[in-house]
């Protein structure tokens, strides 16, 4: 009996045992000649240096682990309400520091699994099959990254001889809200108005498009780190250089989403690209710490005029993130590219805000865990969190206003796709996994679609 045990139980670990695919042997040889190939990263995911090449994210060691980043605020131009230049550029896609891999595996995979090799835009391409990375600064609102995406394509379409050439995206994160958006509306900044007819413009320039981990509903996330700052390594984001970003609000839940519930559980019907609502919570800029932190950096300047234009911008890029969830959720009236959906979902991820008084003053908690007086009977760990990847809900993922798959998503939830696989990895560590890798690489290169 004992001999049989330790035989079960070997049987049992070698099981366990994963085997990595040989991608040389799978794909590298495959004769088929395949469209280049290219990479969009989310936010975070360039490195930005100066006009004198010091780079300022993430920058060293020491920098990434105590600054407070305060250099990254976007200067405002006060009457359109747009950012203005600061010199900051995008040099090269951010692969990885600290230990930590972002995109250094999934360019690793293109090349040793693949047989693709690195191009750049101005200079002939290389034989056979290769790839671009695209860099934009991921500060900057989307849609002026769709139109520098549009440029990128129109150079290597260029370079390559071929007015009709088609490309295969590959975007993680919010690169994968700029690579639909252009898919639908090409290079047009629809987001002034209310009309958002979509015409494929850009689908035209697509053969197939790989969605990673991209919150195609928003993120909870992205908003509470708007409100409170976001950690980075040992140091922080604060709210007032956050704010000064267009790109993030553009990551905020989807209107269709419920983000808020109150303390009993109850869904609270508030409007979170309505600055109203911002001012009476006192988030961000009406935050009284926010403001106190604005006028000692702006003690030089005038921080009351600075602080009144500060509230007119995050109006501003309120409405202007509300019509970009609009503009990539509206239905279709012909078929356009159907992407392919990769994504996490063994994490429980933040799906809604709660809003608890607290010494007459609303605190917003992120996890059940930090509810001062929870009461009982109420299942806040149901009611706040949702598998996910740790930074985007499945139902974000897949564009639902509910987790459910088996309720009837919302009219105005319109989003088509071939086929979505789900990973139990976190967001930052998708590019890693190997089921990814194996299933990136039989996407692109099978001609089975």
């Amino acid at each position: 009996m004992a001999r049989l045990c330790v035989f079960l139980l070997l049987m049992l670990a070698g099981c366990s045992q994963t085997t990595r695919p040989d991608f040389a042997r799978l794909y590298a040889d495959t004769g088929s000649q395949q469209p280049p190939v290219v990479v969009i990263h989310g936010v975070l995911g360039a490195r930005l240096a100066d006009s004198e090449g010091r780079e300022r994210w993430p920058g060293g060691v020491g920098r990434l682990a105590l600054s407070d980043y305060d250099d990254l605020a976007l200067p405002i131009d006060p009457v359109s309400l747009r950012p203005r230049d600061d010199g900051l550029r995008p040099t090269d896609i951010f692969e990885g520091a600290a230990g930590r891999d972002f995109y250094g595996a999934l360019l690793r995979t293109l090349e040793e699994g693949g047989g693709y090799r690195r191009a750049k835009v101005g200079a002939p391409p290389p034989a056979g099959r290769h790839y671009y990375v695209f860099t934009y600064d991921w500060r900057q609102d989307n849609i002026d990254s769709v139109r520098a995406l549009d440029a990128l394509l129109a150079r290597i379409r260029a370079d390559h001889g071929d007015p009709g050439l088609q490309v295969d995206l590959i975007a993680h994160s919010n690169g994968g809200l700029i690579a639909r958006y252009y898919a639908r509306y090409g290079a047009v900044d629809l987001l002034d108005g209310n009309q958002f007819v979509v015409t494929q413009a850009g689908a035209l320039r697509i053969r197939r498009m790989v969605l990673l981990g991209t919150p195609n509903f928003g993120s909870v996330g992205a908003l509470h780190g708007m409100i409170v700052g976001r950690k980075v390594v040992f140091g922080s984001l604060m709210p007032e250089v956050l704010m000064t970003m267009p790109s993030l609000y553009q990551l905020f839940p989807h209107a269709l989403n419920t983000w808020l519930i109150g303390h009993d559980g109850r869904p609270l019907d508030r409007d979170l690209f309505d600055v109203t609502i911002w001012r009476r919570f006192e988030w961000a800029v009406f935050d009284p710490e926010v403001r106190a932190r604005i006028r000692k950096h702006h003690s030089g300047d005038d921080p009351e005029r600075y602080l009144a234009t500060l509230e007119r911008y995050l109006g501003h890029h309120l409405e202007r993130a509300r019509r970009f969830t609009w503009a990539l959720s509206v239905p279709e009236p012909t078929p356009g590219i159907e992407p392919i959906v990769f994504g996490g979902d063994c994490e429980l991820t933040p799906a809604r805000m709660l809003a608890e008084e607290v010494a007459g003053e609303t605190v917003l908690r992120l996890d059940p865990g930090e509810i001062r007086r929870p009461l009982p009977g109420v299942d806040y760990d149901r009611l706040m969190l949702e598998p996910g990847d740790g930074t985007v809900t499945k139902a974000s993922l897949l564009a639902r206003d509910v987790l459910d798959p088996s309720r009837q998503r919302h009219a105005y939830s319109h989003f088509p796709h071939d086929y979505a696989f789900f990973l139990c990895v976190a967001h930052d560590q998708l590019t890693g996994n190997t089921s990814f890798q194996d299933n990136l690489l039989h996407a692109l290169l099978s001609i089975d679609r």
